[in-house]
């Protein structure tokens, strides 16, 4: 058997989690794999969708064994997305935090915050390639006009298709 070194570990969450936190935690770590978000942000998110009360950030680090960076990494990524808000608790002075569970807010604000500041980026990317295709060997050139007109189509039906994307969430 392979030991794993104690500074590799991550430390066991709190027993106190009940058995439909973890199941939460872990189906949302599922879903930030599958997007290749963190691991600590799907553990983050499920912690909090889970739980009834809103969080001090403390309470985050205590009950899945995470740090204190990974916890503010994450709880910054999913304030920007819009998958948690800070709340106040009458008499703490923490900012204490709970899970957005409306999904056109998620879906809408994941999308504006990845994936449309990249779509600007697309025609220069394109231009480029348009660039670097004039240098291929003249046996290429053809191959290479052909993939870079199919990627202008798919870039022109991207930033056509996700205004509209976002009214249809925005109606869930």
């Amino acid at each position: 058997m392979i030991e794993v070194p104690k500074s590799e570990m991550r430390p066991a969450p709190d027993s106190a989690l009940s058995g439909f936190q973890r199941e939460c935690i872990n189906l949302f770590v599922h879903g930030a794999q599958i997007l290749s978000i963190p691991r600590s942000i799907g553990e983050i998110y499920g912690l909090l969708y889970a739980t009834a009360e809103p969080l001090p950030m403390e309470a985050i680090m205590e009950r899945l064994g995470i740090s204190k960076g990974s916890v503010s990494q994450g709880l910054r990524w999913l304030r920007e997305v819009g998958a948690v808000r800070a709340t106040y608790v009458k008499g703490d002075r923490r900012d204490h935090y709970e899970a957005e569970t409306e999904l056109r807010k998620l879906a809408g604000g994941f999308l504006r915050e990845q994936i449309e500041p990249h779509l600007g980026n697309g025609g220069d990317y394109l231009s480029r390639l348009a660039l670097e295709a004039d240098r291929v060997h003249p046996a290429e050139s053809q191959f290479a006009a052909e993939r870079i007109t199919k990627l202008k189509r798919w870039h022109r039906f991207t930033v056509r298709a996700l205004p509209l994307f976002l009214r249809i969430v925005g109606r869930i």
